[in-house]
C-alpha cells in the first residue's frame, strides 16, 4: 500500500482521498451513502489520479473500489462516475459496445463517437475494444449496420486519414473539392462511394480547406449539399463529420445544447459528452456554448439537471463562464 503511494507526487492528497472513500463507504453501510463525497473526490480528478486512487483503495480496503461504486450508487449518478473510472478509450469503446448489443442499434451513439473521434483516438478505441470485448470492433459495427451508412463506419474505424501536412496542395484540394461536386449536386443520384474516400482519407486542414473551394462550384455550401443529397444516419453522418472538420468543439456545444433545449434532459448525450470531452477540450467547448448559445454550460446544466447527477456534471463542468 505505502508501496504504491510513495510514487504518486499527490500521495497526501491521494491517501487522503481514497481514506476518506473508503471511511464513508464503510458507514454508508449503516447509514446510507455519502454521494457527495465520492463527487467531490472523483471528478476534480484525472483518470490516472482515479486510477491510482483505486489501487490504493483495493491494497487498504481489501475489495475492489468499482464494486463498491457500484454497491454504493444507482441510476444517472452511477452512470457518470462509473464512466469515470475508465480511460477515454475504455468509455467510448464501452459505449459503442452498449450501443449495438441486444436488440436495436443506438445509431445516434454511433455517430457521435465514430464521427467525431481522430485517427489517433479511432486506433486506440480499437486496440482497447478488442481488448475488453475480444472482438473487432469492424465485425461489430458491420454486423449491426447497414449499406451506405456502415460502409461510412467502416471506412472511419479503419483509421486511415492522412496527417496533416505543412505542404499545402493546391491542385489536390481543386480536384478533391471538383469531385465532391460531381459526385453530388452536380449529378443525378449521389456518388456515396466518392465522399466515403474524400471525407474517410484526407486530413483535417485539407478538407477545411476543400469545404472552402467547393463553394466556387456549388450553388450550396457542403452541408447544405449533404442535406439535399442524403438521408437518414448517413446525413446525420456526413453533417457529423463535416461539422466536426469545421469546428469540433462548437459541434459538441450544439449537441450539449440540443440535448438541454426542452424541460429536462437528454441525459444520455449529456453524460456521454461530459465524461468523454471532461480531459479533452470540455473548456473549449464550454467556450463555444457560451459565444454560440448566450449562456455558460454551466447555467443551462443547473437548469435542466437536479441531485447528485446535477452536482456531478457540474463539478466536471468545472467553473460557470
Amino acid at each position: 500500500f505505502w508501496a504504491v503511494l510513495s510514487k504518486l507526487e499527490t500521495r497526501p492528497t491521494v491517501y487522503s482521498n481514497l481514506h476518506t472513500i473508503h471511511t464513508k463507504y464503510n458507514a454508508s453501510l449503516e447509514l446510507g451513502v455519502d454521494e457527495q463525497t465520492i463527487i467531490d473526490v472523483l471528478t476534480k480528478r484525472t483518470y490516472n489520479q482515479r486510477r491510482e486512487i483505486a489501487f490504493a483503495y483495493e491494497r487498504r480496503a481489501k475489495k475492489d473500489m468499482i464494486s463498491a461504486l457500484k454497491g454504493a450508487l444507482s441510476g444517472s449518478l452511477e452512470t457518470v462516475i462509473l464512466g469515470l473510472m475508465k480511460s477515454t478509450a475504455q468509455y467510448d469503446a464501452s459505449e459503442i459496445k452498449a450501443s449495438i448489443k441486444g436488440l436495436g442499434t443506438d445509431e445516434e451513439s454511433l455517430i457521435d463517437i465514430l464521427c467525431s473521434r481522430s485517427n489517433a483516438e479511432l486506433m486506440e478505441i480499437r486496440k482497447v475494444y478488442k481488448e475488453l470485448f475480444k472482438k473487432d470492433l469492424e465485425k461489430d459495427v458491420a454486423g449491426d449496420t447497414s449499406g451506405d451508412f456502415a460502409k461510412l463506419l467502416l471506412a472511419l474505424v479503419e483509421a486511415k486519414r492522412a496527417e496533416p501536412s505543412s505542404v499545402i496542395d493546391y491542385q489536390k484540394i481543386d480536384e478533391d473539392a471538383r469531385a465532391l461536386y460531381d459526385a453530388g449536386v452536380k449529378r443525378k443520384g449521389t456518388d456515396v462511394k466518392c465522399w466515403i474516400s474524400i471525407m474517410s482519407e484526407r486530413s483535417v486542414p485539407h478538407l477545411q480547406k476543400v469545404f472552402e473551394r467547393y463553394k466556387s462550384y456549388s450553388p450550396y455550401d457542403m452541408q447544405e449539399s449533404i442535406r439535399k443529397e442524403v438521408k437518414g444516419d448517413l446525413e446525420k453522418s456526413f453533417l457529423t463529420l463535416v461539422q466536426c472538420f469545421e469546428n469540433k468543439q462548437l459541434y459538441f456545444a450544439n449537441r450539449l445544447q440540443d440535448a438541454m433545449k426542452s424541460k429536462g434532459a437528454k441525459e444520455k448525450v449529456l453524460t456521454r459528452i461530459t465524461v468523454s470531452r471532461c480531459e479533452v477540450d470540455l473548456k473549449k467547448i464550454r467556450q463555444e456554448f457560451r459565444a454560440h448559445h448566450g449562456k455558460s454550460l454551466y447555467q443551462t446544466i443547473a437548469e435542466h439537471t437536479k441531485g447528485d447527477y446535477q452536482r456531478a456534471l457540474l463539478s466536471l463542468c468545472g467553473g460557470d463562464d
